[in-house]
């Protein structure tokens, strides 16, 4: 048991109806889960609002509730603490809770449009190989060291952080590594955790249907770097536009990386090949199995932050030269038949464009390039005929199809998609709106030596359709059609 008022260390009180000298057995936000001696947490969300649900909580055995404005009733018995803010008043209760763990290990966070999740990933996987015990909070997973958990959110929620950081500290972990999300990072999850650095990756088009601008959006993601202690880092790429910005206001020590601009951490392309990259690190050069502009980027984030964390420079190459790609980012298998394809999580123009140019920037130009791209249903509709745009224009074939549609129609979304095609495009695109028949069409249009890029799910195994989620793996699929194409 822990006690009510110690779990409200630095919380914003305003006003509080009862006892805080009491017993409690844990927290939640949500009312389901609530039994006996616990706190209710209500938060405003954009669905539904916990303050609608403070009786059914009492009901169910909440002895304390957490709001920001007080009910109509008032039970007997109840504790009510009346906060400025519920969400940052959870993020400090749920690291009260667990014994404030993000102090206890050295916490990176990563945070920009694209790129969060293969740094993370990556970071855990070199941390690893240089021996230490590491954990990782990502979109793919959640890891504490060599135990592996089920990720279902970029950013989870604050109860869900500080769990896994506390099991991190339990099994002795000495770095983590962590996503964080413009949500995240807009819901206070983030606001009582302890980072020794942070880093900014890039910005661009994504996210807006939750920010209503885009400079809200970078704003958001620029009090990340605002709150860092003057204890932590930060490293910015200043190649992107935003990247000074992240700089500014920030007590953090200041280091930034770049391909095209003078930095802190500089790297030259010298070869880019299906089979890797030659890289020049800060006058080093360096072998590495992932390919593409952006993953030079990735990878000089992960050198830098590796340096900046306290690790010998040539020990860091020598690491990166063995990392191996993360699972549904650029990952592609070769076919009996030489058909290659390319499964990637591109769900943003940006993302999509990097990809499609790494590919053209590669190939010979003999081939077909024929890519399967879709845009997920009850998201930021804006980017739809942009990205079908890009897929259209970048590729020998485009076909554009489901990605997950969730409550929203696939041809009505298709449809907005088609609205970015330029006329000279118009012949060189498919509608196919079953994902698991637009792949097969894809593997029965290849030839020899073609490519297949598909975009959008990368590492997720399931689509969602009206609801329910069913199991769809990409990569499984394109597996299956070449294999029987090749027989």
């Amino acid at each position: 048991m822990s006690i009510l008022k110690d779990i409200l260390y630095k919380v914003a009180i305003e006003a509080v109806k009862g006892s805080t000298d009491i017993a409690i057995n844990k927290m939640d936000f949500d009312s389901r889960k609530i039994e006996n001696n616990d706190i209710f947490v209500a938060i405003r969300g954009s669905i539904s609002d916990g303050h609608d649900f403070i009786g059914k909580a009492i009901a169910q055995g909440a002895v304390a509730v957490i709001c920001d404005t007080f009910p109509d009733t008032i039970v007997n018995g109840i504790t009510y603490v009346q906060v400025k803010d519920t969400n940052s008043a959870l993020a400090f209760m749920a690291a009260n809770y667990f014994g404030d763990p993000s102090r206890k290990l050295k916490l990176v966070g990563i945070t920009g449009t694209n790129g969060k999740t293969t740094i993370a990933s990556l970071l855990f996987q070199l941390f690893k190989k240089a021996g230490y015990k590491v954990g990782l909070l990502s979109t793919v997973k959640i890891m504490v060291d060599d135990v592996e958990h089920k990720a279902t959110h970029t950013t989870p929620d604050s109860i869900t952080i500080n769990y896994y950081l506390a099991a991190m500290v339990e099994n002795d972990v000495d770095y983590c590594f962590m996503e964080v999300s413009s949500h995240g990072i807009h819901q206070k999850r983030t606001e009582a955790l302890h980072f020794v650095g942070g880093i900014f990756t890039n910005l661009s088009h994504d996210h807006l249907d939750y920010h209503p601008t885009f400079a809200e959006y970078r704003d958001v993601k620029k009090s990340f770097f605002d709150h860092l202690p003057k204890t932590a880092f930060i490293l910015s790429n200043i190649d992107d536009k935003n990247g000074q910005v992240m700089l500014q206001n920030t007590a953090a020590k200041k280091c930034t990386y770049a391909l095209k601009t003078y930095a802190d951490y500089k790297a030259q392309i010298l070869e880019n090949q299906l089979s890797g990259l030659l890289l020049k690190i800060n006058g080093n050069e360096v072998w590495v199995k992932l390919i593409g502009t952006f993953n030079a980027y990735n990878l000089l984030a992960i050198y830098g932050t590796a340096v900046e964390l306290g690790m010998e420079s040539l020990e860091v190459l020598r690491l990166l030269s063995d990392l191996e790609s993360v699972s549904g980012r650029f990952q592609f298998i070769v076919s009996s038949t030489n058909i290659t394809a390319i499964v990637d999580y591109a769900h943003t123009p940006d993302a999509l464009d990097n990809v499609l140019k790494t590919i053209n920037a590669i190939r010979t130009k003999n081939e077909q390039l024929i890519t399967v791209v879709g845009c997920g249903g009850n998201r930021d509709k804006t980017k739809r005929p942009i990205m079908a745009g890009i897929a259209s224009e970048l590729s020998d074939k485009a076909i554009f199809t489901s990605d997950n549609p969730r409550n929203e129609e696939p041809d009505a979304i298709i449809a907005e998609m088609e609205q970015g095609v330029a006329p000279q495009n118009y012949k060189k695109t498919l509608t196919i709106s079953d994902r698991k028949q637009a792949i097969k069409t894809a593997c029965q249009l290849a030839q020899p030596n073609d490519i297949i890029l598909i975009a959008g799910k990368g590492h997720e195994t399931y689509q969602e359709i009206k609801g329910i989620r069913q199991h769809f793996d990409d990569m499984e699929t394109v597996k299956e059609f070449l294999e029987q194409l090749g027989k």
